[in-house]
């Protein structure tokens, strides 16, 4: 889908024959025929909509590509950031983000708070751009700051769990979520996954679930005695002291709250995704945790979560 419908077509040659050549296997994008062919696979582009094509060095176009991904790394950093100073003076990030987004120079996309993000383009991509900056001989202190929040951002949701539990030796977790998005399989560099050896790190037993990922996940966390996995989520949530949710499944934003409350130990849910609204949560008897917004519970108590605050002097890489 996104070859046949990208937003745009980068080539980077050396030689002007090598551009045409290239430009003659684009050319059923770029001229908008593909797209009137009955068999066309249908998406966001079209015979009046073709997608444009750029000429460049091959490297620019290699820049180009680490530029794009390390700057969607960098939108999504930023309001998890934002997300941390919402929290401490008691504003709402999903407020936040809706307000940034209608701003047409921003726009609504990677506005999303959560556990930060992974798979394999952001990260390899960001961090080929700092390597291509150092033997450059360039300062891109910029792009540490996105690495360094997006790991500080695993601790952030962990204090969350230890803040709501007190301690976290010997609770019993529902993990939902191990891929680094939903619809997909993909375990490379999943937040969901570092979450978890954090956890078992501080002596949590977690059942874990996720729609596709789990065999994957065995292969770096085989099953032991603090580490199962369940066949559903209500499963993984039976008896648990709270219940977390690590990816943006679609199966995950449709749970069936009633249910859920009857299996847990404990009505906790900590959600890494901002799946649901407060009120919903609290409506179905739920002490409510979520990022970047104030905690909720049915006796509409607020718990601090244990994490440290920098000082006014400290830059971003000191407090990260």
């Amino acid at each position: 889908m996104d070859f046949l419908h990208p937003d745009r077509i980068i080539v980077g040659a050396e030689s002007q024959r090598a551009a045409e050549v290239l430009a003659r296997v684009y050319e059923p994008l770029t001229s908008g025929r593909y797209y009137e062919q009955p068999g066309a696979l249908r998406g966001s582009r079209s015979a009046a909509c073709a997608p444009p094509l750029l000429q460049t060095s091959p490297e620019s176009a290699e820049i180009i590509k680490h530029a794009s991904n390390s700057f969607l790394a960098l939108k999504i950093s930023f309001i998890n950031t934002v997300s941390t100073l919402g929290e401490a003076v008691g504003a709402d990030i999903e407020e936040i983000a809706k307000g940034m987004g209608m701003d047409s120079r921003i726009g609504p996309r990677f506005l999303r708070a959560g556990l930060g993000y992974g798979g394999s383009c952001f990260p390899n991509d960001v961090a080929a751009f700092q390597a291509d900056s150092a033997q450059s001989g360039v300062g891109f202190r910029l792009l540490d700051d996105i690495c360094n929040i997006n790991d500080y951002q695993k601790t952030v949701f962990v204090n969350k769990v230890a803040g709501a539990l007190w301690t976290l030796r010997g609770k019993r977790l529902a993990v939902l979520g191990l891929a680094y998005k939903g619809g997909t399989d993909d375990i490379r560099k999943s937040p969901s996954i570092e979450v978890v050896q954090r956890l078992l790190s501080e002596g949590a037993v977690i059942v874990a679930y996720d729609p596709a990922a789990m065999e994957k996940t065995q292969t770096v966390l085989p099953v032991s005695d603090n580490l199962s996995y369940a066949h559903n989520l209500y499963d993984a949530a039976s008896g648990a002291d709270a219940a977390l949710i690590l990816t943006d499944w679609e199966e995950f934003k449709s749970i069936d709250l009633d249910r859920l409350a009857q299996v847990l130990k404990y009505p906790i849910v900590i959600d890494g995704r901002n799946l649901y609204s407060a009120a919903a949560m609290v409506e179905h008897g739920f002490t409510y945790i979520s990022m970047g917004r104030p905690d909720a519970s049915p006796q509409h108590l607020r718990k601090s979560c244990v994490v440290a605050e920098p000082s006014p002097e400290a830059s971003l890489s000191e407090v990260l």
